[in-house]
């Protein structure tokens, strides 16, 4: 029986560990097509929402680690406080920078161009990420892990910001609205520096027990 529960955890461990694959495939992807679509386009959400997904590959990457001495128990519990700090400060800075950009462009009315890429990225990311998170919450609520719940949360979190983002950009590419685009990356900001602050703060997941 006991021997039964390792390997079936094992296999579990394998699953996460080709999510984490995925996810840093997938963002690595993402963040340099929607950096260099928003630097084309003059997108500060864009460029934004690319940087984020670079802090995706960070996190997944910490993970993958953090599952690697998933059999010590306390080294998973240390590791995974040390990439909740280190993703908590990535995001406040980032929204710093997002907020700090967008109200700099308003206050001097710098209308971004339409970006198609952008536009088409949003919406594949709005497709995939949502079923990436549902895969990690399950992986994570099977081996009991607060790591791979906040795993899950931060990619649930790229969903929303996916949609914030193709909101501006279909509003600025089919009315004309410039504003639209900074909007949204304000919105995007204050979301970002929530996540920071519960990263730094040490919340992963409120229903995760250790198995």
């Amino acid at each position: 029986m006991v021997q039964s529960a390792i390997l079936e955890r094992l296999a579990i461990v394998r699953r996460g560990r080709r999510l984490e694959y995925f996810t840093i495939a997938w963002n690595a992807l993402e963040g340099l097509v929607a950096v260099i679509a928003g630097i084309v386009a003059g997108s500060i959400s864009l460029v934004g929402f690319g940087i984020d997904s670079f802090i995706e590959v960070t996190s997944a990457s910490t993970l993958l680690w953090r599952m690697s001495v998933d059999a010590d128990v306390l080294g998973r519990e240390r590791n995974e406080k040390r990439a909740l700090k280190i993703v908590g400060v990535c995001f406040l800075g980032l929204a710093a920078y997002i907020a700090y950009e967008s109200v700099l462009d308003l206050w001097f009315r710098r209308a971004p161009e339409h970006s198609i890429p952008g536009i088409v990225l949003a919406c594949v990311s709005l497709l995939v990420m949502p079923l990436l998170s549902r895969a990690k919450r399950k992986v994570g609520h099977a081996l009991g892990s607060a790591a791979m719940h906040a795993d899950a949360k931060q990619t649930e979190f790229c969903t929303y910001l996916s949609a914030i983002l193709l909101a501006g950009l279909l509003l600025n590419a089919l009315f004309g609205l410039w504003w639209a685009d900074l909007t949204a990356a304000l919105l995007m900001a204050p979301v970002i520096a929530k996540e920071g602050i519960d990263g730094l703060q040490g919340k992963a997941c409120d229903e995760c027990f250790g198995r």
